[in-house]
């Protein structure tokens, strides 16, 4: 509460924060104080799945004025290079990320950012909504990735909040079939909720059994797998799982090196593709939930005010519920 409110620059504005909802990577930073490469080193203001409303914006901007509703894209290139100019800007070795260190991000009262990554939200479109556009991004850049497409049969492992926004942008896309694996029982239920056909509860299946359990409800193997775990087991599991030609995307990160069997990918021609974070979302979630074409709203299963903010991250960290949410404004009960 002690931090000066910035003043935005040219290409700015400043926001005063509204939804901010709590990610794994920011439990992660906060009880492991690294992810990777990336290290905190000084303190670090967490956040990066935010809405806002401007309060003042810089003497360049023309698109956004006081008072304007907007949701937070937290990835901002800080140059032109040859990612930027091949539409990957995502893939920028320098671009800013909120709550990625050194960067901060914005789970604070007041916070100024690039103007042109705040996007106008329709009167339709509410804060809670704006702030999980960065994680139903992660699922629209991987089914994108992944192809799905009319008719795709699709094999989503994890019901977490990233395998639940793929759950539901894949249908969204025109898949099929969609099944969910998970360990717990509620996850599952949820992932029934927003969309899913079929799910298993996973307990201690060998891969290839999971993957032949698949194969079973599915009534044919997939043509593309969706992996949100980032666990040795699933991966494999994603591989043995796929049908011939198809394609294995991984969004789940864990350990740096993993056994998988990549023969067996190999000969049967499973393409295997990362994503990392997104790119050009922002405006195709809007659209969808403008349109009423997507609900995201059953995310949402915990709220608290910024001054619980150390309950709430302690609720995620339990793995409570799918999405917790932060209310940085006390004066605002809009959600």
């Amino acid at each position: 509460e002690a931090r000066p409110i910035p003043e935005p620059g040219p290409n700015e504005v400043l926001l005063r924060m509204h939804s901010v909802g709590i990610c794994g990577s920011d439990v992660h930073y906060w009880q492991h104080g690294r992810i990777g490469n990336f290290v905190v080193k000084d303190p670090m203001v967490l956040g990066h799945e935010a809405s806002g409303t401007v309060v003042k914006v810089g003497s360049g901007v023309t698109h956004l004025k006081p008072g304007d509703r907007v949701a937070i894209e937290p990835g901002v290139p800080r140059e032109v290079d040859e990612f930027c100019k091949a539409g990957r800007y995502n893939l920028s070795p320098t671009i800013f990320f909120c709550a990625t260190p050194p960067d901060d991000g914005n789970l604070c009262r007041y916070y100024k950012h690039s103007a042109s990554y705040c996007y106008k939200l329709p009167d339709n479109v509410t804060f809670e909504e704006g702030a999980l556009i960065e994680p139903l991004s992660v699922g629209i850049h991987a089914c994108k990735r992944a192809g799905v497409t009319l008719g795709s049969k699709v094999f989503v492992s994890g019901s977490g909040p990233i395998g639940l926004v793929n759950v539901i942008v894949a249908k969204m896309m025109g898949a099929a079939a969609v099944v969910v694996t998970d360990l717990s029982a509620s996850r599952l239920q949820k992932a029934k909720e927003v969309g899913a056909d079929f799910t298993i509860q996973v307990k201690n299946e060998t891969p290839q059994e999971v993957a032949s359990k698949v194969e079973s409800v599915l009534g044919c193997m997939p043509e593309i797998t969706v992996e949100c775990t980032g666990v040795e087991a699933c991966v494999q599991a994603g591989i043995y799982a796929t049908r011939s030609g198809g394609t294995l995307v991984l969004v789940g990160l864990g350990a740096e090196m993993l056994r998988v069997p990549i023969v067996n990918a190999a000969v049967r021609e499973v393409d295997i593709r990362g994503i990392f974070r997104y790119c050009n979302t922002w405006p195709v979630a809007i659209a969808l939930l403008a349109s009423k074409q997507i609900n995201v709203k059953p995310l949402v299963t915990h709220r608290f005010p910024l001054e619980k903010a150390l309950e709430a991250f302690e609720t995620t960290k339990r793995g409570e519920g799918v999405k917790v949410m932060l209310k940085c404004d006390p004066t605002d009960q809009n959600p």
